[in-house]
């Protein structure tokens, strides 16, 4: 993923000057690397970057005009083979989650070591995600939570999940036993358990949130 000659192209989106020029200097200083452009600001980053068609964006997080993070984000839309690397002062853990769900390569502090961060741009221009185990274990996390946000039903086990669908679908208890193989009694367990996972008293509750869950009833089939 290197420029003609076998050179990463890299471009560098800081608000600070100095920190811009330590950069370059730095990274002109490697045989393997070239800087082919600077910006300031997010408009900036993202007027220049596609016509310099870099490599690797080294995005700073907070810019006067937004944050790289959104300017990641953009850019990958635009070019999807462009490897952004988030170089920020703090370590801000909704701008890890915010960076890897943007599509950004890697997260690194500015108090790295050169070294270390010439190595970063090399690991995100060959194509590899650069995370540390911490941030791995946060982004996971927070995407499991995400999922169990979304699904309402995430704290029952899958035999809940099918007493409630049925409960919702209007059958009785022995009805529901005989469509899962189960022991009357022990739907009548699980029907209780439900119940209180829902923090509701009456099977008719629970048949009505089964409607607005998107579960049709069938009709009654009691005799």
């Amino acid at each position: 993923m290197s420029g003609s000659g076998g050179a990463i192209r890299v471009f560098l989106v800081d608000d600070h000057d100095v920190v811009r020029l330590g950069l370059q200097a730095l990274l002109q200083g490697e045989e393997d690397m070239t800087v082919v452009g600077e910006a300031a600001t997010a408009s900036e980053a993202l007027g220049r970057i596609p016509a310099a068609r870099p490599d690797v964006a080294v995005l700073d997080v907070r810019l006067p005009d937004g944050d790289g993070v959104e300017v990641c984000r953009d850019l990958r839309a635009r070019l999807p083979r462009l490897a952004c690397l988030i170089l920020t002062s703090y370590s801000d853990d909704e701008a890890l989650y915010g960076s890897v769900m943007a599509g950004a390569a890697g997260y690194v502090l500015k108090q790295i070591h050169n070294s270390e961060l010439v190595d970063a741009i090399r690991t995100v221009a060959s194509g590899e995600s650069l995370l540390d185990p911490h941030s791995t274990t946060l982004v996971l996390r927070r995407l499991r939570e995400g999922a169990e946000a979304d699904d309402p039903l995430s704290g029952f086990s899958e035999k809940e999940r099918r007493v409630f669908e049925l409960i919702g679908e209007g059958l009785t208890n022995r009805q529901i036993g005989e469509q899962m193989f189960l022991a009357e009694k022990t739907v009548k367990n699980h029907v209780s358990s439900v119940l209180a996972k829902l923090d509701m008293r009456r099977r008719s509750q629970a048949a009505a949130h089964a409607a607005r869950l998107g579960v049709r009833p069938l009709p009654d089939r009691r005799t």
